[in-house]
């Protein structure tokens, strides 16, 4: 793979995990199918595998409990089992525990947009009277006679 397409890749992956976690249902969402689809991989890997038994090994170790009633016996398992343990440790459980920690912590006394826009607006206008103001006074020491 050329440097310029693994760049894109990688781009493409980044771009990927942010909008599947940019809310709560798109994060749901993108739980859920990580099960199916790893679900289906360990199907696929591991030899006489039921769908139910499959699925339950998917969650099982998403969750990081691991029973262990039922383990990858295969490379190409093992490493899907790898895979999603990293994912949802690295990846998906935090961001879940960064998204309940954003909405216990909210600061109630934070300005509103329209507020800041307003504030803003206000600074304009004090700028332009100080401005106008300072135009329109003399320069210090002019208009005084000596002794004054």
């Amino acid at each position: 793979m050329a440097p310029g397409r693994h760049y894109i890749a990688v781009n493409l992956l980044k771009n990927a995990v942010l909008k599947a976690t940019n809310s709560p249902r798109a994060l749901i969402f993108t739980y859920i199918g990580l099960i199916v689809a790893c679900s289906i991989g360990y199907r696929r890997f591991e030899e006489n595998v039921s769908i139910g038994d499959s699925i339950w090994w998917a969650v099982v170790t998403a969750s990081t409990v691991g029973y262990g009633d039922i383990a990858p016996k295969t490379l190409q398992g093992r490493i899907l089992g790898g895979v999603l343990i990293s994912f949802m440790v690295l990846i998906v459980i935090p961001l879940i525990t960064a998204h309940f920690a954003s909405k216990l912590i909210v600061d109630n006394d934070a300005f509103q947009h329209e507020e800041q826009e307003e504030i803003k607006s206000q600074l304009r206008e004090i700028r332009s009277l100080l401005e106008q103001q300072r135009a329109s006074a003399p320069a210090a020491g002019e208009g005084r006679t000596p002794g004054q």
